[in-house]
């Protein structure tokens, strides 16, 4: 049984890690938020110390190790994009493992900067990139590592998933903190990407705007054409009629990967597989966080092969 600690207790994403945390047989000792909006908590470890202060909650950690002899194992990280670096650190100062949510970190550099860090703790940084676990996605690589074709694959992604007004007031509308939409939306997909279809040889950018971006990858096995949306007025007029709020498509070579369901237990299967040693470290986040950058950094083009949706 391991002991962990979890930042960003009351975001979004949580639940997965305390669910991934308790069905691992895993202890959850001190967690920290400074919203206390946190009864999730009642559901998973209701005996966790919860702070709302960083620093008491660091004190906390550094308390039990040297007056319990309680050594905290791993740190799960679920805070806005920006803080991820500096949470990671956190947790390799206090001699524990790293789980952190997507994206690892906002810039190619600071996974640079990790690497060292990370060899000179002794200690591991883990990141969820759980759709290299989806079974419909396994199947897909496996698929295409076994044709082995010459010719690239033609791939379209259009991942559309509206978000309200409050979207623009929080972090995730901020650039600075979110990393902008293709990376809050898009960068596991582009991970998935990468992945399949090997190294990144072009990204271009078509369409860079606060709700939606557009563009294209060529990949070693793969050309690309991608739209990402929060904006609930680019769904497709079928998925409006049906009053759904969010439409994902994968076509290669214009067959659909179906893969709408399946997503229950992927962060419980990627806790699982990081205990085992088998977890997703620096390198394998390193392209789809270079690709993310490139997509906020790039001049727009009006050139190229667009998405059918520009």
């Amino acid at each position: 049984m391991k002991n962990f600690a979890l930042i960003g207790a009351a975001g979004y994403i949580a639940p997965r890690h305390l669910k991934a945390i308790k069905d691992t047989n895993n202890v959850l000792i001190a967690a920290l938020d400074k919203n206390d909006s946190v009864g999730i908590m009642d559901s998973y470890f209701p005996k966790a110390d919860f702070f709302v202060e960083f620093e008491r909650f660091d004190r906390h950690i550094e308390k039990l190790k040297r007056q319990q002899n309680i050594q905290l194992d791993y740190v799960s990280i679920c805070t806005p994009n920006y803080l991820h670096d500096s949470h990671i650190r956190m947790a390799l100062r206090r001699g524990a493992d790293a789980i952190c949510e997507k994206p690892l970190v906002l810039n190619p550099w600071n996974v640079d900067a990790l690497e060292a860090i990370e060899k000179e703790s002794g200690n591991q940084i883990h990141t969820i990139l759980q759709l290299r676990l989806h079974p419909s996605i396994i199947a897909l690589k496996n698929k295409i590592d076994k044709e082995n074709k010459k010719e690239k694959y033609e791939v379209d992604l259009t991942y559309i998933t509206s978000r309200g007004n409050w979207y623009d007031i929080s972090w995730k509308g901020n650039e600075s903190k979110s990393g902008g939409i293709a990376t809050n939306i898009g960068v596991h997909f582009f991970d998935m990407l990468s992945w399949i279809f090997g190294s990144v040889q072009e990204n271009k950018v078509h369409l860079r705007e606060k709700h939606k971006a557009s563009g294209y990858l060529e990949f070693e096995n793969a050309r690309v054409r991608w739209f990402l949306s929060i904006d609930e007025a680019t769904l497709p007029k079928q998925i409006q009629e049906k009053g759904q709020r969010t439409y994902r498509s994968i076509t290669v070579n214009g067959e659909e990967i179906e893969f709408s369901s399946g997503f229950t237990d992927l962060h419980t299967i990627s806790y699982q597989e990081i205990l085992k040693g088998n977890g997703f470290g620096l390198q394998e986040a390193r392209q789809s966080i270079e690709i993310v950058h490139d997509i906020r950094n790039s001049e727009l083009i009006n050139t190229g092969e667009k998405h059918y949706l520009l």
